[in-house]
């Protein structure tokens, strides 16, 4: 049996993060999880400007940082027409290298264990870890991030509320420019026009050498548009959205078609001792609304930085304690702005009354009259950057 303060089960961005931050600050605590190195995975594909913020908290955002492709300047379109060339604040990762670069930030003073854990007991004191190796770790403190693994949740008495069921479908490929060199655009956001379309937006970012695309749809996983989707990716994309072709230009799709359906869920009875959940293994969150990594870096800044040193500082792990951490205000806001992101965005996105169609000409109207703004200003030779006192983002969802 080895015996350690922190258990971390689950090796993903969360599992890493944590490590990484207990280990740099001295707090003894093991890794498990199958992979020693992570393999390919479809999920976060970059990283914006606020959840850097959040990451700088945990100490790893330069190495994070160093590994990343920035967008530069990233291209706005909606209703079929190019409104604003803003600023770029977006770096582009695949999930694997991103995970994987966490993970060599973690000191060798944490120990790693490639394997499968297949049992938890929980006390107010110590709790054990069994592995499919037949080792069993003795740690004061689990912290459960192993996604949306759910062999772990029954043994604890822990429950999934789904929320909605299916909520987004996430499509990830690349893209290369037919006839030319390169795109024109260094990124593009392309918002969907109508809600016949069942799409929030297609976004198109550089990784590395690669143009990446993420689009973001409202379907039926045995929507036959998918398939269609898969057979003739340029003709259903320009037929989707038939302004996207004079921005882009003739492409081809290279590699293959990642789908992925997101299910909202969040897990009850989770107020336990001597157990802590972080990251999907707590809830999970909707990739058309951009939320996933900032909620992460929000789990782990406040676990790792705020509550294991206050908690291992005193004897016990009730879960009085661990509560203090579902409890705190940041985590709380957070959880609340990714739910609530989520709905306004499919809401903004499928509406079809007099509300939801003003909503969307607004938007258009703002975003336009900001690239205009901007626009100006730059031509008048002022500093780079968004007009003064509008900001040089805007959020489709709002």
């Amino acid at each position: 049996m080895q015996s350690t303060d922190v258990a971390i089960v689950g090796g993903g961005l969360a599992g890493s993060l944590a490590a990484a931050m207990l280990g740099r600050a001295g707090v003894d605590a093991i890794l498990i999880d199958p992979h020693p190195v992570y393999p390919d995975d479809f999920r976060c594909e970059k990283i914006d400007g606020d959840q850097v913020k959040m990451l700088r908290k945990t100490g790893l955002a330069e190495a994070v940082l160093r590994a990343t492709t920035p967008d530069r300047q990233s291209w706005v379109a909606r209703f079929g027409v190019l409104v604003d060339k803003r600023p770029g604040d977006q770096n582009g990762i695949f999930y694997a290298p991103l995970v994987n670069t966490v993970r060599a930030e973690i000191p060798q003073t944490v120990p790693f264990i490639a394997a499968k854990v297949t049992g938890l007991a929980t006390s107010e004191d110590r709790q054990q870890v069994t592995l499919s190796n037949g080792e069993t770790v003795s740690a004061r403190l689990i912290v459960l991030a192993n996604g949306l693994n759910v062999g772990l949740q029954k043994p604890l008495g822990l429950t999934r509320e789904m929320l909605s069921e299916c909520h987004s479908i996430s499509i990830g490929f690349d893209l290369k420019p037919v006839g030319r060199r390169a795109f024109d655009f260094p990124a593009l956001t392309y918002y969907a026009k109508q809600p016949s379309d069942k799409t929030a937006l297609l976004t198109l970012f550089p990784i590395g050498g690669v143009m990446r695309a993420n689009l973001f749809v409202y379907r039926d996983m045995r929507d036959p548009w998918l398939s269609q989707l898969r057979a003739a990716p340029q003709e259903t994309l320009f037929a989707l959205m038939p302004g996207l072709r004079k921005i882009t230009g003739e492409f081809a799709v290279e590699g293959f078609i990642k789908i992925r359906p997101v299910d909202l869920y969040a897990i009850r009875g989770h107020r336990q001792p001597g157990v802590v959940l972080v990251g999907d293994a707590f809830a999970t969150s909707c990739p058309a609304a951009g939320t996933g990594a900032r909620k992460v870096f929000t789990d782990v800044e406040r676990l790792c930085n705020v509550y294991i040193p206050r908690w291992l500082a005193t004897p016990g792990l009730g879960a009085d304690k661990v509560a203090a951490f579902y409890d705190d205000p940041v985590k709380t806001a957070c959880d609340t702005f990714a739910i609530t992101k989520a709905y306004r965005l499919k809401s903004f996105s499928l509406g079809r009354g007099p509300s939801a169609i003003a909503r969307r000409w607004v938007k258009f109207l703002a975003h336009f009259a900001i690239g205009k703004l901007r626009q100006m200003r730059q031509q008048s030779g002022s500093k780079p950057g968004g007009p003064k006192g509008i900001p040089a983002t805007a959020d489709a969802g709002s």
